[in-house]
């Protein structure tokens, strides 16, 4: 799954510029304009980088960046904070704040679009490698193949993404609501018994024989990619070689 970035900007025309350019790089991208909406958006949901604007309706980006940081799901959350304060004063406070970077209006966008692949390199380098791999598992964005024990498995678009969110953040326990919005997006209306439908389908294609399954139903919950299966796959994959 692309990595998703959250942009809390009020300049309708600015928002759409960095939406544009954002996807044209192929992150998910969802744009908000009051800074006490996003405060309750990032309560539900984590993005993998934060565009921040100094001022704000409803809450300031300063104010909110200290809010970020104080909670534990989002102390290190990348944040890269936009404003037409160019004074020391004003970028020292800023950095103080929280934000990883400082970028001050009006900005280079093909700057900002390399500050932002530079910081999800260096703090989330699981987004934007182009494998991924888990236990005896090998995901390959770049080619759409997933292979299991060096054998390659018929998985459909969606059962791709599936996994491939899953693969992310191994132990991690999503709900149907987060898998419907990290797989399928928040503008789709998708029912969220269909996740099972996709999950049980994933697990028919990756699992076979007495292979151990590497997807976690927690009762009530949701799904995880099961973080013991990393160690132990290579294992039964060996007893298998010699039985």
């Amino acid at each position: 799954m692309a990595p998703r970035i959250t942009v809390v900007e009020d300049e309708e025309a600015l928002s759409i510029l960095l939406r544009y350019n954002l996807e044209s790089e192929g992150y998910v991208v969802d744009t908000i304009a009051r800074g006490d909406e996003a405060d309750l958006r990032l309560k539900e949901q984590v993005p993998d980088l934060l565009l921040l604007d100094w001022m704000l309706p409803g809450l300031s980006g300063v104010e909110l960046c200290r809010r970020l940081r104080g909670r534990p799901e989002t102390e290190r959350l990348p944040i890269i904070m936009l404003t037409a304060r160019g004074e020391e004063s004003e970028r020292v406070r800023g950095l103080s704040t929280g934000a990883d970077d400082y970028v001050v209006k009006p900005f280079s966008t093909p700057e900002l679009m390399a500050r932002v692949r530079a910081m999800l390199r260096r703090v989330k380098p699981e987004r934007i490698s182009s494998q991924l791999v888990a236990g005896d598992i090998d995901l390959d964005r770049e080619t759409h193949r997933v292979r299991r024990a060096g054998r390659e498995l018929k998985l459909g678009p969606t059962e791709f993404k599936l996994l491939e969110f899953l693969m992310q953040s191994p132990g991690r326990v999503f709900s149907r609501e987060q898998l419907l919005d990290g797989v399928w997006g928040r503008d789709i209306y998708v029912d969220e018994r269909t996740v099972d439908v996709h999950v049980g389908r994933l697990r028919k294609a990756v699992n076979r024989g007495r292979q151990r399954d590497p997807i976690r139903t927690v009762r009530g919950a949701g799904y995880a990619l099961d973080e013991t299966f990393t160690a132990a796959a290579p294992r039964v994959a060996a007893r298998s070689e010699t039985a």
